[in-house]
This record gives structure tokens, sequence and C-alpha cells, in this order.
């Protein structure tokens, strides 16, 4: 069936982005590592390296950029929440599907497509840091827009097939549940 076929995608595009976090999460401690690094050198040894200090920003967005995704898989995306949190998991489910194709597929398709032509530029000419010793790979940090916007179609595809299989898994407990009454 195809419910079956769309939930096995599903538990793909959910496993690749939790590998995809804890890649991420590494990246988080290296930052972190390295801020403490530029200190140190800075106000201990008076030195320091710009492509040492970019590199921080390069990793922040990594950071930010390929770990959306993973927080809309685990529910921990900014919400607006004024009546969500009262309604049924069905009803959840619904407004979740309708937020999946009218808002999140629609933007970040456009920030796809507003970004590509950018990005492909920066590859065109492989643009390099404008700092004397920066890091020469500023259109590899431009094409996380790109990965941004399609892991997080990808995880929006894979939010409206568990929010479908929620409902219809919701429907088959109240059928039975009805079966059972009038049994009784």
């Amino acid at each position: 069936m195809l419910l079956n076929h769309a939930a096995k995608w599903q538990k793909k595009i959910d496993s690749f982005h939790l590998v995809l976090c804890q890649l991420v999460s590494w990246f988080t401690l290296f930052m972190v590592l390295v801020t403490f690094l530029i200190v140190v050198l800075r106000y201990g040894f008076n030195m320091g390296w710009v492509a040492m200090q970019e590199s921080v920003m390069y990793l922040h967005g990594m950071v930010f950029l390929l770990g959306a995704a993973h927080t809309l898989r685990v529910n921990e995306h900014v919400r607006v929440d004024i009546f969500y949190r009262k309604f049924s998991p069905t009803k959840q489910a619904k407004v979740d599907i309708v937020g999946g194709l009218v808002l999140l597929m629609p933007v970040n398709l456009f920030i796809f497509f507003i970004s590509f032509e950018y990005v492909v530029s920066a590859w065109k000419i492989l643009e390099d840091s404008q700092a004397a010793g920066g890091i020469p790979a500023v259109f590899l940090l431009k094409s996380l827009l790109l990965a941004f916007s399609l892991t997080m179609v990808l995880q929006g595809i894979a939010e409206i097939i568990g929010n479908i299989l929620r409902i219809r898994q919701q429907k088959q407990i109240d059928k039975e549940q009805l079966e059972k009454e009038k049994v009784q």
C-alpha cells in the first residue's frame, strides 16, 4: 500500500537526520573548543588567525542550518502555541499537515530557488574569504543555504507522512473502540 511505502521513506528520512544531528553535535563541541583556543591565544599570547576565527562562523552556520531539520523532527522548533496544546492528537496532526503544506514546504522551496543562483555564482568563482588569511571556501558556507532548505523539505515530507499515519492510526483505534462498545 502507498502509506506503507511512505512510512518506509519517513523512517529513512528520520534516520538520515538522526545521523546528521549526531555529526552536527560534534561540530558544536569543536566550535566550543576552537572558540576557547581563540580566546586563550588572543588574550594569553596576543596571537590570532583570521581563518581560525572564521572557522567558528562556519561551524556555527553548519550547526544551525544542518541541525534545523532535526529540531523539527523532535518537535523542538519554535511554535506559536495559542490553541495547539489543547487540541486532540488528531487535530494537532491535521494542523501540522496544513502547516507543512502551506508554510514549511513553500517557504523552504522558495529559499532553495532564490538561493540557487547565489550559491552557483559562488561556486563558479570558488569564492573565498575577503579577509587576508581567511578560509578560501565561502562557496561551501553559502552552500549551506541549499542544504538547509533541502533537509527541511525532506523532514517536512517525513512529518506530513507521520501525521497522516497518526490520523489513520487514531481512526483505527476509534473504529475498534466503537466495535467493542457495540458488542457490549
